[in-house]
């Protein structure tokens, strides 16, 4: 009997996905993953497209431990990178992990051997502790890159070369799925090729997450060979347009990202001006509410001292100086203006030609005569002012002392 269609199971499997991915993204406060917001929306479907192009890499949260000791709750794909090698399908267990600074940096990728399987010795592309050092990962570049093609490149990588091998077994059974041997170093290995499978075993085992049935030996049947090549074919037509379209679409996202950007920025400087605007008005407020006390203040007392200044008043007896000096000075500074305003008057009566040019000389001669004797005499006044004040500054310093 024919194995029930994968995509019956698949729609089920892709809506807890989906649902899964949008409640651990859109978790805030301590129990929030540490990836940017803007981002958080490209690593959803970065995944999303990985589940529906490789089903055997399933999303989950779990711990990273940095280099450094730090332990994080990271994303990662976990499951099976499907390989050919010999004609059969293989799954090599992997995990994807997406650090922090992803898509800007590229993930981190790591084999997970079991106890049956060991890796291989002095790999090109994979240490000892299942570390994975790719092209595709050294030359990331953000938006273009993504996890489909990184895992479409770590699977014709490890065709070509497979990293994982089963351990050496004294006694060998024949095994359910057949298994292929490393290629030969020389052409002398090819007359061993049939004792050396028996110690040297690439591991197959289909993950738990794919709903592929198991490898078979392909079947030398010319009609198989043409659909499998017409299927391969009509996947890598697919493949290329989805591609394309991915492309299109990431340049159309970065497009948006950068119009929100610049709507943020404008949100701050039209926050910032209201702002500025409102602590303005704050400030005009206060001073209003100044002038307002101010202005009640004044018509207190203009309606107190209403009708208490009947008589006209003389305001040269307005200021009562306080001492000879004082009046004297008071006397000086009077000539002195009245002279400076006298001086301005004919000016301008010379400019309008009011007077001839020989009286505005006269008197201007004159008057300025008599502004400087009041001048000198200010001075003069000012000098004994300060003596005064000086004299009764001493005077007062027995009593301070005392």
């Amino acid at each position: 009997m024919a194995p029930p269609p994968s995509h019956i199971a698949a729609a089920p499997a892709a809506q807890h996905i989906l649902q899964f991915l949008s409640t651990v993204l859109s978790q805030r406060g301590p129990s929030a993953l540490p990836y940017a917001e803007e981002t958080k929306w490209l690593i959803r479907q970065h995944l999303l497209a990985l589940v529906d192009a490789y089903p055997s890499l399933r999303p989950q949260a779990s711990s990273f431990t940095h280099n450094d000791g730090r332990t994080v709750n990271l994303l990662q794909a976990d499951g099976t990178i499907p390989i050919v090698f010999g004609n059969v399908v293989y799954n090599i267990p992997a995990s994807i992990w997406l650090l922090e600074r992803y898509p800007l940096s590229p993930p981190s990728v790591f084999l997970n051997p079991t106890r049956d399987m060991v890796i291989k010795t002095n790999h090109p592309h994979v240490d000892r502790s299942g570390f994975v050092r790719v092209p595709y990962l050294h030359n990331w570049v953000y938006p273009s890159s993504n996890l489909v093609d990184l895992v479409r490149s770590l699977s014709q990588i490890f065709s070509n070369d497979p990293p994982l091998f089963s351990r050496q077994n004294p006694n060998p059974s024949p095994p359910q799925n057949p298994v292929p041997t490393p290629p030969p170093n020389s052409a002398s290995s090819s007359s061993s090729s049939s004792s050396s499978s028996s110690s040297s075993r690439m591991y197959s085992s289909l993950s738990p997450y794919t709903a592929r049935p198991p490898a078979v030996r392909p079947t030398d049947d010319p009609a198989e060979v043409y659909r499998r090549n017409a299927i391969n074919k009509i996947l890598e037509a697919v493949h290329a347009d989805i591609a394309a379209l991915r492309k299109s679409r990431e340049v159309e996202i970065e497009g948006l990202f950068a119009t929100q950007a610049e709507l943020r920025r404008r949100e701050q400087e039209l926050t910032r001006g209201v702002r500025e605007m409102l602590e303005e008005k704050e400030g005009l407020e206060q001073q209003l509410q100044l002038v307002l006390m101010n202005t009640d203040v004044l018509e207190g007392w203009l309606r107190q001292n209403d009708g208490k200044w009947r008589r006209e008043v003389d305001v040269d007896n307005v200021f009562d100086p306080v001492d000879v000096l004082s009046r004297q000075m008071l006397d000086c500074t009077a000539a002195d203006l009245s002279l400076e305003d006298t001086i301005y008057s004919l000016d301008k009566a010379m400019q309008e030609g009011s007077i001839p040019s020989e009286m505005y000389l006269k008197n201007v001669r004159v008057l300025s005569r008599e502004q400087f004797f009041q001048r000198a005499l200010a001075t003069k006044v000012r000098a004994a002012q300060l003596q005064v004040q000086v004299a009764s500054m001493a005077a007062r310093v027995p009593h301070y002392a005392s």
